[in-house]
């Protein structure tokens, strides 16, 4: 199969699995194109333009944006989510439509990945997962110098914005591209965040399991 077919194949097996197990909201094929394949590809610029090395995709549900970056990137790739039901199936998927020697998945909190792998990855994504002050505490212990942390938002409020940029010191991740997009059905926003980490934090990372989101860093 080329990169095309894989990528259909791959929604197709979520769609089956999803009729036993809650993988996706969606569930037709058009809408799955439209709302996971093309949208998990609107970040492949930004992936691209990491070090070259392991990626990441952090909180993969049903492998997006994992699956189909890892077929159009070639990178070794982790799909990593505390779910177990996901994770099994994602193993299946993986298995037919034979990546299993590029892909793998970790099921397990991200911060346990930190401990067991910490600097392993040279680009992390992660979509609609959690506010961006959060995302960039979970990756910083995870990525490489130079590594980047790739951030999928449906919106992003200043707030949030002034957050994520008043940490950087302190997670030692800079903010390094900002991207608007509409999907092609011409009215989907999305927003592409891409930072990088310039040097190591400075602060012990990664905090108790859970923290990042329940109390989340302050500037």
């Amino acid at each position: 199969m080329d990169e095309k077919q894989l990528i259909r194949k791959h929604l197709e097996l979520v769609l089956e699995a999803n009729e036993t197990t809650n993988l996706t909201r969606i569930d037709t094929f058009d809408e799955g194109m439209l709302l996971h394949v093309e949208d998990s590809l609107a970040g492949l610029d930004e992936v691209e333009q990491a070090p070259p090395g392991l990626y990441g995709d952090m909180g993969t549900g049903g492998g997006y944006p994992g699956i189909p970056l890892a077929i159009m990137t070639k990178r070794e790739t982790v799909l990593i989510d505390s779910v177990r039901k996901k994770t099994d199936i994602l193993k299946d998927i993986i298995k037919e439509l034979g990546l299993s020697e590029q892909v793998e998945v970790f099921n397990g909190r991200l911060e346990e990945l930190s401990w067991e792998r910490p600097g392993a990855f040279s680009v992390l994504t992660a979509r609609a997962l959690s506010q961006m002050a959060s995302l960039m505490e979970l990756a910083a212990p995870l990525l490489a110098l130079d590594g980047r942390l790739i951030c999928y938002k449906a919106n992003v409020s200043e707030e949030e914005l002034q957050l994520a940029t008043s940490l950087e010191e302190k997670l030692g991740m800079k903010m390094v591209a900002r991207r608007k997009l509409t999907l092609s059905d011409g009215e989907t926003e999305r927003c592409i965040i891409a930072f990088e980490k310039y040097q190591d934090p400075a602060i012990k990372l990664p905090r108790k399991t859970g923290i990042a989101q329940k109390r989340p860093l302050k500037p």
